[in-house]
């Protein structure tokens, strides 16, 4: 990044050498700039302290930042750029903003095709960037909010409702995993497939867990999540207990790691399958990676298990294993606490937002009583 360019000032640590940039916002500057000082901005590395007051500045900035999850920090990204690039196509200032501005930008984007959803994260994201640069905040303008307001009651009335990934009750589950061969693929997907619905973990956190954090009892395994959406500062501790089917999870992790020889490290990775075998060689092995595999990708391996199975692969992805479990929770009169438990939710609200009614009649609470 050219700092000349951008008049940016640099400031050098006097102990270690490191270069410690401050980035002042761009206040009234071009698109362009704006949004590589955002992409800067929300990078949540902390810088090595040297003892100079800048860098405990620099360092007390990141960790703030760090109070956002990196997927949010993600999407704010891509919404802040999207911003700049409507007002720089129309030749307006996108910091500071205004709230007239950023209603016809969120009328612009529902224009295009965007979720009443995806609009209320960019009003975030644009919050969040003018609070970040110290500056009026426009999204609190009533023209904004009656903006929304409409593009919901709009939304409603021609008949859209968010659309939840299906849940992949146990009942599901059991018909996805039968076609899994047992190939290096077969059983590392198998293996996901299982811990996720099992620890009802969101994709994320599948895709983050390192052999480190598993720890074998008597009674299964206790996988220990460094922090979770539900509790983003505290660890938190998941059981996942032995079956008694063909469908542990814990025999199924055990087999994917033991055949894959990971005894350290990422759990869940990816695999690159060899090339068609030469004619008198013999066949190549398929190669395992060293680095994780993204929540993307469990979503698509969620998307692609269920697709081989006979049912409509892009009415699921990574939350319908926690769905599932959920669900298959309620569907067994678990107490709702403990649902609320094993999802690690703050609320109940949000536990309900995860559960998965099916035949509306026969769980009336007033059936048969007229």
């Amino acid at each position: 990044m050219d700092l000349d360019a951008l008049g940016l000032p640099e400031e050098t640590g006097a102990a270690s050498g490191v270069l410690i940039v401050r980035l002042p916002a761009p206040l009234g500057q071009d698109a362009a700039a704006v949004k590589t000082w955002f992409d800067e901005m929300v990078e949540a590395e902390a810088p090595e302290l040297d003892g100079s007051l800048a860098a405990e500045r620099d360092a007390a900035e990141a960790y703030a930042r760090m109070a956002k999850a990196e997927n949010t920090r993600r999407a704010y990204r891509a919404a802040v750029r999207a911003w700049c690039d409507w007002c720089r196509r129309r030749n307006l200032p996108p910091l500071p903003g205004a709230g007239a501005d950023v209603a016809a930008f969120l009328a612009a984007e529902r224009g295009r095709g965007l979720t009443p959803e995806t609009l209320k994260l960019r009003r975030a994201a644009i919050r969040y960037l003018h609070r970040a640069a110290g500056c009026p905040v426009p999204t609190d303008d009533v023209a904004v909010s009656e903006t929304l307001a409409g593009i919901r009651r709009q939304a409603a009335k021609t008949g859209y409702t968010p659309k939840k990934k299906v849940a992949a009750t146990a009942g599901i589950l059991h018909q996805i995993l039968a076609p899994i061969p047992t190939d290096l693929r077969g059983l590392r997907d198998r293996a996901l497939l299982l811990v996720g619905f099992t620890g009802a973990l969101r994709r994320s956190e599948l895709a983050a867990i390192r052999v480190a954090q598993l720890e074998q009892t008597e009674r299964g395994l206790r996988l220990t999540l460094p922090q979770s959406k539900g509790s983003q500062t505290d660890a938190v501790i998941v059981p996942l207990p032995y079956g008694h089917t063909e469908l542990c999870p814990v025999r199924a992790l055990t087999a994917w790691l033991e055949a894959a020889s990971i005894t350290a490290g990422p759990v869940f990775r990816r695999i690159w399958l060899p090339k068609k075998a030469v004619p008198g060689e013999p066949p190549p092995l398929p190669r395992i990676g060293s680095q994780p595999i993204t929540p993307w990708a469990v979503a698509a391996i969620v998307k692609e298990r269920a697709g081989a199975a006979g049912f409509k692969g892009r009415d699921f992805g990574g939350h319908s294993l926690k769905r599932g479990a959920l669900t298959t929770g309620m569907d067994r009169g678990e107490h709702p606490a403990r649902l609320k438990r094993l999802g690690r939710h703050k609320s109940f609200d949000v536990l309900g937002e995860y559960l998965e009614f099916g035949d509306l009649f026969e769980g009336h609470p007033l059936k048969d009583v007229l």
